[in-house]
């Protein structure tokens, strides 16, 4: 994909970027990054693994960001960058090939504010946004068009909300914060009292309050509850992808990578870098350990203990959960034998 602007970086200057080695010629340019089967003679792509050698050694790619072991590969473009890791390389080259849009600081006119929000200049707040009475922003806060900031909600430096963010009064967000379009911060959790008989049910009053730590990003259509009698917490760092449900009173530590579809019931604590793979269930009051690895699809109804990796439903440990899969498949193949024998064992004798 070519950047925006015409922005064009030598294989020399990648090198310098990356503290890379160069292979081939230094005055070869590029000015877009594409995937190695898709890149053009313009174009960076990367390899990583000898898995992809095929697409390598078919790729247009003027230029090549290599693992020390692909530097003599036979076949493939000659341009090459030699580091360590090409991915980590890459985080150094995108913001020179795709800088970011500049921001116009400014308050559209057709923005509501109530009575005693503040910021602190520069901020951009976009067309239809609401602020609620005695909202605070800190510098360089980008607020996406028609957001709404309950009251009282206080966000940090450096934070950006897109499009359709809605914060609930007793929100809280830290500095660097990016929450993308449509997540919602700080709506009541799922909490009710079961009536008797024929009776409805009676909601709890949700006071506690919804706390997104510093450097935080937030998917779209993620979903945070307040807490109830607690505050709901996201700590430092922490990553959490499309489609989230965390409820209420749950905190989770500092580091965490949740991946979409993760659903964490109330009042369970999830402590530092914690990873969940996508469609993650946890149930309420739980515990997960420091460092804990939950496998795509897992549903949690135990305490998971630190540093273990766990699978299935109910999850258990990956290599319990890949024995017990084995041996499902084993069993498989026997069903048809064992139902004639069975079968065979119960016709009337003659």
């Amino acid at each position: 994909m070519t950047a925006e602007g015409g922005r064009r970086i030598t294989a020399g200057e990648l090198a310098a970027l990356t503290g890379g080695r160069l292979v081939g010629s230094a005055d070869v340019a590029v000015d877009g990054v594409a995937p190695l089967d898709r890149a053009g003679p313009s174009d960076l792509a990367f390899l990583v693994t000898r898995r992809y050698l095929p697409y390598f050694q078919r790729s247009q790619a003027a230029i090549v960001l290599c693992q020390p072991q692909f530097a003599e590969e036979a076949g493939g473009p000659a341009c090459r960058v030699i580091v360590s890791d090409p991915q980590v390389a890459l985080l150094a080259v995108l913001p020179v090939l795709y800088p970011e849009p500049a921001w116009t600081p400014g308050v559209h006119p057709s923005v509501v504010i109530g009575a005693r929000s503040v910021w602190e200049d520069p901020v951009a707040i976009d067309p239809h946004a609401v602020l609620g009475e005695g909202v605070r922003l800190g510098r360089n806060v980008r607020i996406g068009a028609g957001c709404v900031l309950g009251d009282g909600v206080q966000i940090g430096d450096d934070v950006r909300l897109y499009p359709h963010v809605v914060c609930y009064s007793g929100t809280v967000i830290g500095n660097r914060v990016i929450a993308h379009a449509g997540v919602r911060l700080g709506s009541d959790g799922f909490g009710y009292i079961r009536g008797q008989g024929e009776a409805l049910a009676r909601k709890i009053p949700h006071i506690g309050r919804c706390i997104i730590g510093d450097d935080v990003e937030i998917g779209a259509n993620t979903t945070i509850d307040r807490g109830s009698i607690d505050d709901t917490m996201i700590g430092a760092g922490t990553k959490v992808d499309n489609l989230v449900q965390v409820g209420h009173n749950v905190r989770i530590g500092a580091r965490c990578m949740i991946a979409g579809q993760v659903g964490i019931a109330g009042s369970t604590h999830v402590e530092d870098d914690v990873i969940m793979a996508g469609q993650v269930g946890i149930v309420d009051h739980l515990r997960i350990g420091r460092g804990a690895r939950i496998t795509v699809r897992g549903g949690v109804i135990g305490d998971v203990e630190a540093g273990a990796t766990v699978s299935g439903f109910p999850a258990r440990a990956h290599r319990e959960f890949l024995r017990a899969q084995a041996a499902l498949y084993r069993l498989a193949q026997i069903v048809d034998p064992l139902e004639a024998l069975v079968g065979g064992a119960n016709e009337p004798k003659r």
